[in-house]
């Protein structure tokens, strides 16, 4: 497909990045590249642990957005041995297919994310997912694209400092924003972009709470499946072709980086989006019974569209949690998708 092809066409696709980290190859060329790695970046487990739940990402799809064109399943070079590969939907996709070569082999997130609009036969829209990410309840492409534009939730918020890696890379990346958007000036040509009851209590209180700022100060993430446009990608890349390239150089996340959320960002302050409400919630699992039958009972009882379920370094009894929350989702889906064999 053309690129004129594609912004003419309203097809949906879905991006998925996996890998399988216990791969005994991999395994091997992580630590061969890990050998060199510096302070500046993150190297830990948590950023490849294996929830065992990657089917229930692809039942939720197929149950609730049937809609879609395509599920592109990047990995590099592995496939889960219950995945069925010669589903129509599937496009499996190697790192080797879309990332410079440059920037390969390639152990960081980020990397995998920038260059999705290299991604063949990719659409002009689509939603990028997590392997944490899950579809719960019946969703429409309306909840993700309208007008042409991507939906989402333009809320302010402020760079809290944590003593973790992600802060800097955050931060990094609403300064680039701020080096093409002005706040000021976009709360006064779309205000309704800025000030709307579809984000809720919350929205209204931050736009008050940060309006004083000139610049942003930095966007509430939702953690949640991400609509974007591919043209977006591509003119990021022209505006700010050096820290991206940047970016990709590095073989592991690094304080250094940008992520992302320079995409999403870049829609939101350019005004290219459709406001929307949330569908969902992100909640990371943990050591507290309370904490993870929480997260138990939104499963179970479907709460939201959509959720997010971040790994968290304070698990201990890793089997433990991990049957917990996946017998919820076998109980949602009991039944194989078209993606299993």
């Amino acid at each position: 497909m053309s690129d004129k092809e594609a912004l003419a066409d309203n097809s949906i696709d879905i991006v998925i990045p996996w890998v399988d980290p216990n791969d005994p190859a991999w395994q091997a060329e992580k630590r061969k590249y890990q050998q060199h790695s510096n302070d500046e970046e993150d190297v830990r487990e948590i950023r490849y642990r294996d929830w065992d739940n990657l089917k229930y990402v692809f039942r939720g799809i197929e149950k609730c957005a049937p809609w879609v064109r395509k599920v592109h399943f990047v990995t590099c070079g592995q496939v889960p041995s219950w995945m069925n590969v010669n589903n129509p939907k599937l496009h499996l996709v190697d790192h080797k297919d879309y990332i410079p070569a440059e920037y390969l082999p390639t152990f960081s997130s980020h990397v995998i994310e920038l260059n999705m609009h290299r991604i063949p036969d990719l659409s002009e829209q689509f939603i990028y997912f997590n392997d944490d990410m899950f579809f719960l309840r019946p969703l429409k492409p309306e909840d993700f694209f309208r007008n042409g534009v991507p939906c989402d939730v333009n809320i302010q918020n402020l760079i809290v400092p944590y003593r973790v890696s992600f802060t800097p890379i955050v931060f990094k990346t609403v300064a680039y924003i701020n080096n093409h958007f002005s706040k000021r000036k976009s709360i006064k040509e779309r205000p309704g972009q800025f000030l709307n009851l579809k984000y809720g209590f919350a929205g209204l209180v931050s736009f008050f709470m940060f309006l004083k700022w000139e610049d942003y100060t930095g966007f509430y993430n939702h953690h949640l499946p991400q609509a974007f446009l591919k043209s977006t990608l591509l003119k990021v890349w022209e505006e700010e072709p050096e820290i991206l390239k940047e970016t990709s150089s590095h073989r592991f996340r690094d304080n250094n980086d940008v992520n992302q959320y320079i995409f999403r960002f870049w829609q939101l302050a350019s005004g290219n989006f459709c406001p929307t409400s949330l569908y969902g919630e992100r909640f990371k699992a943990g050591n507290t019974a309370k904490n993870n039958n929480k997260i138990a009972k939104y499963i179970h009882n479907r709460k939201g569209k959509m959720m997010c379920i971040n790994d968290d370094e304070s698990v201990d009894d890793f089997e433990s949690v991990k049957n917990l929350i996946n017998s919820e989702f076998e109980y949602i889906f009991p039944e194989k998708s078209s993606f299993e064999l």
